[in-house]
């Protein structure tokens, strides 16, 4: 292949085909600065430059459009889940008017350590209304069904 064939050859698969410099290097197995010193010398490089800008931002564009879409529909997931997860939990702490002392250390175990003697005393570094008890007797007798003689000594 004579010299002014390899060039000609170079331009069309970079303005004909849009393969870039590397690969056509590679296929006429020849180095990658002669093949851009061939493409630069010629008048329609800047103008193939832009387009191929031009074209490369629309598909950034459209790709970041693609991600942001998935990422929402995965956040929005997450949002149902969380949503599902707290009617759960409301729905199993409204059976009763008021919520129990063993229910409320249920739904916040952290809130609560056992001292000495196995009761379950409130994290003192927590501010809380009146009506969450201090201390949990473990230790008492208290029914755990109605009109049932059953009872528990520990969580």
């Amino acid at each position: 292949m004579s010299e002014e064939e390899r060039k000609q050859a170079i331009l069309s698969m970079f303005y004909d085909e849009h393969l870039k410099g590397k690969v056509i290097a590679e296929k006429l197995n020849i180095s990658t600065p002669y093949v851009t010193q061939v493409i630069k010398k010629d008048t329609r490089y800047v103008e193939e430059k832009q387009t191929r800008k031009l074209k490369n931002k629309e598909k950034h564009n459209k790709e970041t459009a693609e991600y942001m879409k998935k990422k929402r529909l995965e956040q929005k997931a997450l949002e149902e889940f969380v949503k599902q997860q707290h009617i759960e939990a409301s729905k199993e702490l409204s059976y009763l008017p008021e919520i129990s002392d063993l229910v409320y250390r249920k739904w916040n175990p952290s809130a609560y350590h056992r001292d000495k003697k196995g009761d379950l005393v409130l994290d003192k570094k927590l501010t809380t209304s009146l009506d969450i008890s201090k201390k949990l007797y473990m230790n008492t007798k208290t029914t755990t069904q109605k009109y049932k003689k059953r009872y528990c000594f520990s969580i």
